[in-house]
């Protein structure tokens, strides 16, 4: 995990073409809502890279990776010399590895599934492989199978579990993959990529299948896969796991089951199709000494209310030490997100995306429809009103009882032009996330637009909650303040972008306004279908220094589209905020 950020698109989108005759490989047994149901309702998960790269952990003959970069990727990015990554091995001793506390932690931080790497990029296997002796049994202090022993612990606990693999990048055998072909930095690497994969890769496969008859395999990554070199795979998983939930990263032609955003939330999330966002807690995947830059937990609680709210799954990484201990400082933010899943998992656990098309100024909602009919809507409450009301917009229904989960408390409702307006308790149980549930007898009624249209004014105006920020494998643009004062900031990639779907009754030419701080001048675009229009945005004197200034005009057409802000690369500094747009239409 965690790539070179020029080379992020590359990895997820890279295809070779099929050559003349080669079929597309076949998937799994063709998905149905009963094999993936258990995943559905799951929602939560633990994802746990630790290898030998926790050894270094970072920093290798006083050479430390970039802040951002993770400790998985010592190997490739400070080009180790294999022997001397190899002599890690007599440190890897997994000396307080224990599998049983790991999947109570999992457990007992509300999650319903264990994903653990097999092997990674660095190629070393964590059992005792018989397709290469570069195997934890073999090469390291550990002498012995690190995933036997977690595999069944975690189903011990009633959990499911599977198995992160490497299939394309191995910087270690000879012929494995280099990211983004790239070259190798060691003779001992050079060999024949798909010999490689058939005496290697594919064997691994075969044997991790019938060893640990893993419920997920997590494929990782899919360059140079093109569909001949996919099939065998496919075909192992065809005969051997049929019933197995397989991710979109085993190479093209493949489409898996899952989309796997990483380390940044969709937007609008992928409607109609199954998505897992992996995220670590900090800045890396993989165990570094120097990486305490930790999310609160309000952010992962808030990131796990924001996916359950699109439909998706919270694949939360860990990264123990060389010695098997997980962080404390991970423990903590499990075990405060585990008291939080007591009391409010109902909302998340089982539940579909909310109903409401647009970004809630209060929170997030999801719902569970019932046998009988009926339907739970749960809200998701992020900031609590200071006069106890929020409003669920243009929904038509009045439910027949409202509790607010911790504490029992009823909540009132009533309908009104704009929608149905409940009425809370004075204060929130819990100051990130509270839940409130609300019974209907039958289905849900919204009519809200999913985009925003001209106002009575005929100026469509546009808050940071309708922004889609667009981010990579490195994160997003952050919304921070609450409701139509609510800013998008953090902006420090200039590879992120921000892009705003309208809906106009015509065609027309538009003046485009913003409301932004920055403490630094600032030069983006306004792209319209890649007409690419240059805007210089002068300093406003720093943070909550807000001015409205004109970004520039734009041509849009008629119906369902949009627009894009995005920075210029060259001097970004990512001091700039930007709170509302406002599209003025000119004569």
């Amino acid at each position: 995990m965690t790539f070179p950020r020029s080379l992020c698109a590359l990895l997820l989108s890279f295809q070779l073409p099929v050559a003349s005759g080669t079929a597309a490989p076949a998937a799994p047994q063709a998905s149905s809502s009963e094999r993936l149901k258990w995943f559905t309702d799951a929602r939560f998960g633990m994802f746990i890279h630790w290898g030998i790269y926790a050894v270094p952990a970072g920093v290798w003959n006083g050479r430390s990776i970039a802040p951002k970069q993770g400790g998985e990727w010592i190997l490739k990015l400070l080009n180790i010399p294999i022997a001397d990554y190899k002599g890690f091995g007599k440190d890897f001793t997994a000396a307080k590895y224990d599998p049983a506390a790991w999947a109570r932690l999992a457990k007992e931080a509300g999650m319903k599934y264990v994903v653990i790497t097999a092997k990674h990029h660095d190629g070393l296997a964590l059992y005792d492989s018989a397709a290469s002796d570069w195997n934890v049994v073999q090469a390291t202090a550990a002498k012995r199978d690190l995933i036997a022993p977690l595999e069944k612990a975690v189903r011990a606990e009633g959990l499911k579990f599977g198995l992160y693999y490497s299939q394309s990048q191995d910087w270690t055998n000879p012929g494995g993959g280099i990211y983004g072909n790239g070259p190798t930095w060691d003779p001992a690497q050079r060999g024949d990529y798909d010999a490689y994969l058939q005496k290697v890769a594919a064997p691994q496969i075969e044997e991790i299948l019938t060893r640990y008859h893993p419920d997920i395999i997590w494929w990782d990554t899919p360059v140079s896969m093109n569909p001949a070199r996919v099939k065998p795979f496919a075909d192992l998983l065809a005969k051997l796991s049929p019933e197995i939930i397989s991710n979109n990263r085993l190479g093209s032609g493949f489409k898996g089951d899952t989309k796997t955003p990483e380390q940044h939330i969709p937007a609008r999330g992928y409607p109609g199709e199954l998505f897992e966002v992996c995220m670590t807690m900090n800045d890396t995947w993989g165990f570094k000494t120097r990486d305490e830059n930790w999310k609160s937990v309000r952010v992962l609680l808030r990131n796990l209310s924001d996916i359950a709210s699109k439909g998706g799954n919270f694949l939360l990484n860990v990264g123990p030490n060389a010695e098997g201990e997980i962080p404390a400082a991970s423990v903590e933010r499990l075990q405060a997100m585990g008291r939080w899943m007591k009391v409010n998992g109902e909302a998340i656990y089982g539940t579909e995306a909310g109903p409401f098309p647009r970004r809630l100024e209060w929170g997030r909602a999801t719902q569970k429809r019932n046998a009988s009919g009926g339907v739970t809507l749960y809200l998701h409450v992020w900031d609590w009103p200071e006069d106890g009301r929020i409003l669920l917009p243009t929904l038509k229904e009045t439910p027949t009882a409202g509790r607010v989960l911790a504490t029992g408390e009823k909540v009132t409702s009533a309908s009104t032009a704009e929608g149905l307006v409940v009425t809370l308790p004075k204060t929130a149980p819990d100051p990130d996330v509270s839940i409130v549930a609300l019974e209907f007898s039958g289905p849900l009624t919204v009519t809200q637009e999913a985009l925003v249209s001209p106002g009575p004014d005929g100026r469509i105006a546009l808050t940071a909650l309708d922004a889609d920020a667009s981010g990579s494998l490195g994160g997003n643009i952050k919304v921070e303040g609450r409701g139509v004062d609510a800013f998008l900031t953090q902006w420090t990639d200039p590879a992120w972008r921000l892009d705003y779907r309208v809906k106009t009754p015509a065609a027309h030419a538009w003046t485009v306004l913003a409301e932004v701080a920055t403490a630094d001048p600032v030069q983006l675009t306004l792209d319209v279908k890649k007409v690419v229009t240059p805007v210089a945005v002068a300093a406003t004197g720093g943070p909550g220094a807000w001015k409205t200034v004109e970004l520039g005009r734009i041509d849009l057409p008629a119906g369902e589209t949009g627009f894009s802000i995005v920075p210029v690369k060259e001097g970004w500094k990512g001091s700039l905020s930007l709170r509302r747009v406002w599209l003025t239409p000119r004569p």
